[in-house]
């Protein structure tokens, strides 16, 4: 069966970095899209960034634009979220999705989720 297995939370003082992976494994990981969601505590599941199956579009969340960068690497089947400039606002749980989507931010399109990654960022 599919699994997402993310790794590379922890926590960070504000202006640090952290660099999250997702692995995949259970089907053809090049064939599909991926997402990277968050969730902070009382709010709802958010869109990051995506990327889609061939790493050649990418899209982010305007408040992550700059500071944050998605990349996959098909050979390896894992797709990284690096994170630059951390601010308390990105603390969060962080997911992994994966799918084949029309729109990268759309929550609905998405199939697989891994449990998730918690960001904790200190100001």
């Amino acid at each position: 069966q599919v699994q997402l297995v993310e790794s590379g939370g922890g926590l960070v003082q504000a202006g640090g970095s952290l660099r999250l992976s997702c692995a995949a494994s259970g089907r053809t990981f090049s064939s599909y899209d991926m997402g990277w969601f968050r969730q902070a505590p009382g709010k709802e599941r958010e869109f990051v960034a995506g990327i889609n199956w061939s790493g050649g579009s990418t899209y982010y969340q305007d408040s992550v634009k700059g500071r944050f960068t998605i990349s996959r690497d098909n050979a390896k089947s894992v797709v990284y979220l690096q994170m630059n400039s951390l601010k308390p606002e990105d603390t969060a749980v962080y997911y992994c999705a994966q799918g084949t989507v029309v729109v990268l931010s759309d929550y609905h399109g998405y199939d697989y989720w891994g449990q998730g990654t918690q960001v904790t960022v200190s100001s």
